[in-house]
Order: C-alpha cells, then structure tokens, then sequence
C-alpha cells in the first residue's frame, strides 16, 4: 500500500529502500577500496587477483563474467598486474586463439596475502550489524532486486 507524501502526492515504497541502499554501498565501497589500497592493489585489480585465486586461470571472457570489472576496465588492469609480474597471459591448449590468464608465483603470493586478510577486514562490518539469517535473506533480497534489473538492461551487459 502506498503512503501519501507532502503536498498529498504518493510516496513510492521503494524510495524509502533506495536511499539507504546507496549509502550503504558507497560506506561499504569507502572501507572496502581503502583497506585494499593499503595491501598495494586497486579495487578492480583485487577482484582479478582473488577471482584467479585457487584457479588454473581463465580467459578475458571468463574473468570479465566472474568479476565487476568491464570489459573496457579489464585491459588495463590485466596489463598493469602482468608489468608488476602478478600475472601472466598464455595461449589456452584448447583453443590457441584464446589467452588464458593466470596467477604467477608471485600473483599466488599477493592472493593468498591479500584476500584472507580483506575477508578478516569485512567480517566484522557484517558480524555487528546483522546475524547468520538476516545475512542470508539480505543476499537473497539483493539477488532478486539484481535480477529485476538484469530483465531490462540485458543479463551480464556491463560495458
């Protein structure tokens, strides 16, 4: 049921989810991108790191599947963590056409140093606000409001 605004117009329900929303994703982006900062890596080079973590490696495609990097972001970001040596790009055996990229030896380092210590850092952020249940139906709940939005700009277009 829709409750009346000010000036007796109604007020939409989901602007009372809207605002809350938003500062919550930019509070959780604002912890998140500068305790990541502090390890040496960006937010997009994390995601490819942690992504490629406990892999053989994946194509650009995959990784831009798997992450929230665009495609247009992926370049780059693949290209700065092969100059830093975190990372090699290959031929795939299956198909010589495809790269597959992959975690060097020292890209397993910065994983393995990296993403236990950003899981460490999160968990009490959540831990405090809301318990095992509410976490479980807060997931469910964004999937669905993802999906809704997924029906109009097409699943998975990120570019």
């Amino acid at each position: 049921m829709k409750e009346r605004a000010a000036g007796g117009r109604t007020a939409e329900p989901f602007l009372k989810v809207m605002r809350p929303l938003v500062e919550a994703y930019f509070a959780f982006v604002r912890v998140d991108d500068r305790h990541i900062r502090g390890m040496g890596l960006t937010s997009s080079q994390f995601d490819v790191v942690a992504t490629l973590g406990n892999t053989r490696g994946m194509t650009c495609r995959e990784i831009t599947e798997r992450t929230l990097v665009t495609k247009g972001t992926l370049t780059g970001v693949l290209d700065r963590l092969e100059e830093r040596g975190i990372l090699e790009r290959a031929p795939a055996k299956d198909d010589r056409r495809s790269l597959l990229v992959r975690l060097t030896a020292k890209g397993d380092g910065v994983f393995r140093r990296t993403f236990p210590a950003q899981i460490a850092h999160l968990k009490p952020y959540f831990d405090r606000a809301l318990t095992s249940r509410e976490m479980k139906t807060l997931g469910e709940l964004l999937l669905k409001l993802k999906a809704s939005f997924d029906t109009e700009s097409g699943k998975g277009d990120r570019t």
